[in-house]
Order: C-alpha cells, then structure tokens, then sequence
C-alpha cells in the first residue's frame, strides 16, 4: 500500500489549503483513516480522523477550520483547511488511524503558514 500526499503549500495567515491524499489497493478502504502533521523540532500529531462511514474528530486546535473528508470509491481522504496559523506548519501525513491498520508512511506534504 502506497499513500501520496498532496496540496501543501505557502500561504499567509488566514489563507486555506485543501490537502489530499490517495492511498494504493483496497486494504484501507473503509478503515478509519487520519491526517498527522509533524512540526519542526516536535513529534508527529493526530490532526483529524474520520472512520469509515464519514464521521470525523478533530484535535482542539483546529476544530472549527478543518475539515476532514473521503471518497471510498476513489481511495481518497482530503483535508480542508481554512483560517490557516502560523502553528499549523508542519509536513502533513495521512495514514490509517489504528496503529495495527498503519502502512508504511508517504513522504507527506509541506505545509508553511507564513505571519
């Protein structure tokens, strides 16, 4: 299984980025998958996740300006994210939300929030 991030960019304070991530096969279609984002310096967090169904969580930061998605039918789980901080900077992952589920991890996509 291979996922690919995408969407990332530099975008000022306030700005949206709509991320999304493709996974390979069939094997996390329908498993509840995650965005994590790992800041310089700090270890990797859960951002949001969202099961199988559609039904999504999110970390307190960013409750309220990202929304989390997927299409099972095209192996997809996006990330909309709006009002965007300086401390969300980070490279953002996607990848299942149960550790047992994870597959290896993808190179991410680079997200800078510039003040």
């Amino acid at each position: 299984v291979q996922l690919q991030a995408s969407g990332g960019g530099l975008v000022q304070a306030g700005g949206s980025l709509r991320l999304s991530c493709v996974y390979s096969g069939s094997i996390l279609r329908f498993k509840p998958m995650a965005w994590y984002r790992q800041a310089p310096g700090k270890e990797r967090e859960l951002v949001a996740s969202i099961t199988g169904i559609g039904s999504a969580n999110y970390v307190d930061s960013v409750k309220g300006r990202f929304t989390i998605s997927r299409d099972n039918t095209k192996n997809t789980v996006d990330l909309q994210m709006n009002s965007l901080k300086p401390e969300d900077t980070a490279v953002y992952y996607c990848n299942a939300l149960i550790r047992s589920q994870k597959v290896s991890w993808g190179q991410g996509t680079q997200v800078t929030v510039s003040s």
